[in-house]
């Protein structure tokens, strides 16, 4: 049995979580701890807040009793808003008081783009233009090119954690672009489990959602690939080797 430890802040799509755990259908344990939301807003001062390293400590001990073999902050803005060196200090500071290979989605996303080998991205955001802008320059300082960001304007995590089907096919399909060689929806209250392989078959690229990468980069940490076509192309390819 591999267990995995997440930490996820407050309560909007947590249920993405088991349901990707009974998808990977294989010896993989989920262990997801809520951490304290503060104030919900994607705003830069809040999402640095929500990311501060006094509120990930909190959740560690639970992991660490539950045996998870790596942690991952499970949460998007409140990572790449720090910039590419505050989010490699948030991580660092993570897997020390851990005491295991930690990581965060905004890392999750590109390392699972370099994963597919794909160098040109779409992103549809959920969040406000500006902070939505602060995630492509993130992807842009790991040295992907990003064709396009559309943002949607939301503020609280509250509200995504209300959007379906209907509402995630929209946002997917107005952020692609003909050059995108994939498309990144980067919010963990976003509910995206059940609709990956659709997604993917209507856009006829890869992509790559916030729980999805999150749950592969913990697997990544623990040394373990899983064969899981139900979660998309991520989880169906073999390792791109670097020269």
């Amino acid at each position: 049995m591999t267990a995995l430890g997440f930490l996820y802040p407050g309560h909007s799509a947590e249920d993405d979580y088991p349901r990707i755990e009974q998808l990977l259908g294989s010896d993989i344990r989920l262990d997801l701890v809520h951490t304290d939301i503060g104030e919900d807003a994607h705003r830069v001062d809040a999402l640095l807040e929500m990311g501060s390293a006094g509120r990930l400590a909190a959740g560690v001990g639970e992991l660490r009793m539950a045996g998870a073999e790596s942690v991952v902050w499970a949460c998007t803005s409140g990572s790449f808003v720090y910039g590419w060196e505050g989010a490699h200090d948030q991580v660092r500071a993570l897997a020390r008081t851990a005491g295991m290979p930690a990581s965060s989605t905004s890392f999750a996303f590109v390392h699972a783009v370099q994963e597919l080998g794909v160098g040109r991205v779409a992103v549809g955001a959920t969040y406000p233009d500006d902070v939505a802008g602060l995630f492509a320059e993130f992807l842009r300082a790991a040295g992907i090119e990003v064709t396009g960001v559309r943002g949607s304007g939301i503020i609280t995590a509250a509200e995504v954690g209300t959007w379906g089907e209907a509402e995630v096919f929209a946002l997917a399909r107005e952020a692609d672009d003909e050059s995108a060689e994939a498309v990144l929806l980067p919010d963990t209250a976003l509910h995206t489990a059940a609709h990956i392989p659709a997604l993917e078959k209507e856009l006829g690229k890869p992509v790559l959602t916030a729980n999805q990468v999150t749950v592969w980069e913990a697997l990544r940490l623990a040394d373990r690939r899983v064969n899981a076509p139900s979660l998309g192309a991520l989880f169906t390819r073999e390792p791109i080797v670097q020269a």
